[in-house]
């Protein structure tokens, strides 16, 4: 009958030692220990694997690619739900670009009509003989937005949407009226439209002798650029698909002097 051969026990002291001797010889290690060492390296091994493998968000699904937002990896999915959503992504993300690339126009159901100010009308008359004073307005609140990298569509769209019930209010009643504003970000973007109005007047009483801007102009400048903004956003809480449309009309170092014919051609009907 075949022998089996059972190692001795270690006294006590000795198998005490070999568990705070991790670089000892195993050689000559208690059969518990090697069983110990090789147990606790497989657990972090596994460890190891998982947190490689897994989403920098979710922590459940495989990371897949790199995200600039959270500087991890994370899960095309959670990229996809959180884009724009709960991440500031930037405008220079590959997948992001992608996305906008693909992206299906927003249905008309989607869209709180009174936010469009349809009972205001606007011509292409009106575009064609303002076109100065809307890019004037376009290139104002580009510039705000490259003063706030942290501004988004929604507060610049809600900045001009406050702008526009202020105007209507005043063309209607001749009341003056400060459209409460909620951020900082906001009143910014009122500033610096502001400023640009006064500018314009300043250049035509020059020029011309006299101002012949109106209220209702302003008005419906206001509005064409709350709809542009809303038919160029994606709608999301984060999105800055229409401030990125406005970098790219007006990069940052542009002068705000353009000629006619430069005017002209970026004129972009909502």
């Amino acid at each position: 009958m075949a022998q089996i051969c059972v190692p001795k026990p270690l006294p006590v002291a000795r198998r005490f030692l070999w568990m705070f001797q991790p670089d000892a010889d195993l050689a000559g290690a208690p059969h518990h220990a090697i069983i110990l060492q090789c147990h606790n390296a497989d657990e972090e091994k596994s460890g190891e694997e998982n947190l490689e493998l897994s989403c920098a968000i979710c922590e459940i699904r495989k990371e897949k690619r790199f995200c600039p937002a959270v500087h991890g990896r994370i899960c095309p999915q959670c990229c996809g739900e959180q884009r724009e959503v709960t991440l500031d992504c930037p405008s220079d993300c590959p997948y992001l670009q992608q996305a906008r690339e693909h992206e299906k126009p927003r249905p008309a159901e989607q869209f709180d009509r009174a936010s469009l100010f349809l009972q205001v009308e606007i011509s292409d008359q009106f575009t064609y003989e303002r076109e100065h004073l809307l890019m004037g307005l376009s290139y104002a609140i580009a510039q705000a937005a490259h003063k706030d990298r942290s501004l988004n569509d929604r507060d610049l769209i809600a900045a001009l949407s406050a702008m526009c019930t202020r105007y209507e209010r005043l063309v209607n009643s001749g009341l003056h009226y400060e459209q409460p504003l909620t951020s900082a970000a906001q009143h910014a973007v009122a500033a610096q439209v502001e400023e640009m109005l006064k500018q314009y007047r300043e250049a035509e009483q020059k020029q011309l002798g006299y101002t012949s801007l109106r209220d209702s102009d302003v008005l419906k400048s206001l509005v064409f650029l709350v709809r542009l903004g809303h038919g160029r956003t994606s709608g999301r809480p984060k999105s800055r698909a229409f401030i990125d449309f406005l970098f790219a009309q007006f990069p940052e170092k542009e002068s705000a002097v353009l000629t006619p014919q430069e005017a002209g051609s970026r004129i972009i009907v909502p």
